[in-house]
């Protein structure tokens, strides 16, 4: 009965800000709902100063649920595969070059820019963390979260190759993002020693290539029973089946959900939508994950804003974070700079392009979510604190402006 008192709170919260932001605010509903979130957190935090308790008992009630789990157990299926049902397969063949190479490569070297980075960050601030953990870092925070970059995206006019470029990025790149991250907390855990070369490149194939052939599975079993049927209700179950038993199979064999998620998605929105479904089927299956992925997104965005509250944080790590923040930009440049020049795709985007995929990457709750599921140890706190800041910083500062920093681009 806790949890379904706190989600109507959440629900409630979010319904009024949503509100608030339509009639007056007029931002991008993830900007809105982090911003009010936030706001939210810093009433409570405040609060707690007058009341004794009050503080206390609003953790112990968000407490309660597992941020980590709730999003990347549950949310993030439903979002990906909600995401991915818009996306064109014949635009995303168009860029599939650039698209894999910023999603993998890309991936890596910000992995590794960020890595080594903030290591020696943390050391300039007589912070002592191993640099693998650093490196863990990295991994947490280099995909660009597609929940976020999808919301913003909406309220702008890019070119068709951009936007392209920065969805199916940010959908392939976060399930490449959380199996690099895997693969360096077994190596955290076990040991370079015990965990080799041979183990991350099984590892890899494993998550990897196996989500994406579970992904084609789970699509095309779909696909076919959409096809043998007309009822638009019964073919709306079939999609949250995908979604919901898809997700939880991927969980049980240990492959990647996320990237599963986005092929079924990919296969339902493109081949389902024209082959299997009857136009009734298909408007009424859109608007449903249409409507599912706003009410999803503003919990998720209400959550992240509230968190603050539950989290250790020291007002050291303010200017650690903030420079982090732009460090992230940094790398996130070079990791799209690099596989442009050495794959030969620069000339085709040119450095303006790259600079708007750049600004345009934003972090988001992925990235705490991996944060907040690290193991407890002496490093845990901090991270979670940089990532909270570089989270807050990516939406409420990159995703204000983003607007204004493609019209002046493009203009």
């Amino acid at each position: 009965m806790e949890l379904f008192l706190i989600f109507s709170v959440l629900i409630t919260l979010a319904a009024f800000f949503s509100y608030l932001n339509i009639k007056f605010l007029k931002l991008p509903s993830g900007i809105s709902l982090m911003m009010m979130g936030v706001f939210a957190a810093a009433g409570v935090i405040v609060t707690g100063y007058f009341s004794s308790g009050f503080t206390e008992m609003i953790r112990e009630k968000l407490a309660l649920i597992d941020f980590s789990e709730f999003l990347l157990g549950i949310l993030l299926s439903f979002l990906l595969f909600a995401g991915s049902l818009h996306v064109s397969i014949p635009e995303l063949k168009k860029s599939a070059k650039s698209i894999i190479s910023f999603a993998t490569i890309g991936t890596l070297i910000s992995t590794l820019v960020v890595g080594y980075s903030l290591f020696y960050l943390l050391s300039a601030f007589h912070q002592d963390i191993p640099l693998i953990y650093c490196l863990l870092f990295g991994a947490l925070i280099s995909p660009t979260d597609p929940i976020a970059v999808m919301g913003i995206l909406k309220k702008t006019n890019l070119s068709k190759n951009i936007e392209t470029n920065i969805v199916g990025e940010s959908l392939f790149n976060d399930g490449i993002g959380v199996v690099i991250f895997v693969t360096i907390l077994k190596i955290a855990t076990l040991g370079p020693e015990n965990f080799g070369p041979a183990d991350i490149g099984i590892l890899f194939i494993h998550e990897a290539i196996g989500g994406v052939i579970i992904g084609l599975v789970i699509g095309f079993i779909g696909y076919k029973l959409m096809k043998s049927i007309d009822h638009f209700q019964t073919e709306i179950l079939i999609s949250l089946a995908m979604v919901m038993g898809g997700y939880s199979l991927c969980h049980s064999i240990h492959v990647s959900g996320p990237l599963a998620m986005v092929v079924a998605g990919l296969m339902t929105g493109n081949r389902g939508k024209e082959l299997a479904m009857s136009d009734i089927t298909r408007d009424y299956l859109g608007k449903f994950w249409e409507v599912t992925d706003e009410v999803l997104n503003a919990i998720l965005f209400m959550l992240i804003g509230l968190e603050i509250v539950i989290v250790s944080f020291d007002m050291s790590y303010l200017a650690i974070g903030i420079i982090t923040a732009i460090i992230i930009l940094i790398a996130r440049f070079v990791s799209l700079y690099v596989p442009a020049v050495l794959f030969r795709f620069k000339r085709v985007f040119g450095t303006k392009s790259l600079f708007i995929m750049t600004w345009g990457g934003l972090r988001g709750g992925i990235s705490i979510a991996l944060a907040l599921s690290l193991p407890q140890n002496p490093y845990k706190d901090i991270l979670v604190s940089i990532t909270f800041v570089v989270v807050i910083f990516s939406i409420l500062v990159q995703g204000i402006t983003v607007e204004k920093v493609i019209k002046k681009l493009t203009s």
